[in-house]
């Protein structure tokens, strides 16, 4: 099953925000990141170990991330977890905060999974060969009918999948990505 930190790179990847740094907490992880275009200061709050016993995320946490908001001088706050109590999506419309659920996070069109899935096949090609192969004779990853690279293998998947319409397939395909490219950077 997919982490919710990996949907998380997920949606900013979807959405062009750049981390620029992450904390661990207690009870998630804090992610300050940069809109690419707009340059805004976006702090994204995981909440992945509620601490209420009924799994909600309540107001306690939204009034910790105000707080964090205020003082570390960021634009926008999203607060990401799986369920939230009816006093905290209150407070947080109140103070601006974007919610996202778990499920909102991979609600995206194919046409736009299918091109965050290339960007990534490119950056993990030039980490691994050094370059990003401009056709299909460029890359040494298959050849004789044998794949002796799993990004080329997800990387033909990724047309066939597109052309299917198989948007739950893309984003399997694009997790396989995320945790390459995670494995890369480790």
């Amino acid at each position: 099953m997919l982490s919710l930190e990996l949907k998380t790179e997920l949606f900013m990847e979807m959405e062009d925000y750049e981390s620029k740094k992450m904390k661990k907490l207690d009870n998630g992880l804090d992610i300050t990141a940069l809109h690419n275009e707009s340059k805004d200061k976006i702090l994204l709050r995981v909440i992945t170990k509620p601490k209420a016993k009924s799994g909600y995320v309540g107001g306690d946490v939204v009034d910790e991330m105000v707080a964090t908001i205020k003082n570390g001088d960021y634009d926008k706050g999203i607060l990401i977890s799986e369920k939230f109590t009816k006093a905290a999506e209150k407070k947080l419309a109140k103070e601006g905060i974007k919610i996202i659920t778990e499920h909102l996070i991979l609600d995206f069109p194919s046409k736009r999974l299918f091109f965050i899935a290339r960007e990534l096949v490119d950056v993990l090609c030039k980490t691994k060969c050094g370059k990003a192969p401009q056709k299909e004779t460029d890359c040494n990853g298959h050849s004789n009918n044998q794949y002796s690279c799993k990004i080329r293998v997800i990387s033909d998947n990724l047309s066939y999948h597109f052309q299917k319409d198989w948007s739950f397939l893309l984003k399997k395909d694009i997790v396989r990505l995320l945790s390459m490219n995670h494995s890369a950077s480790d």
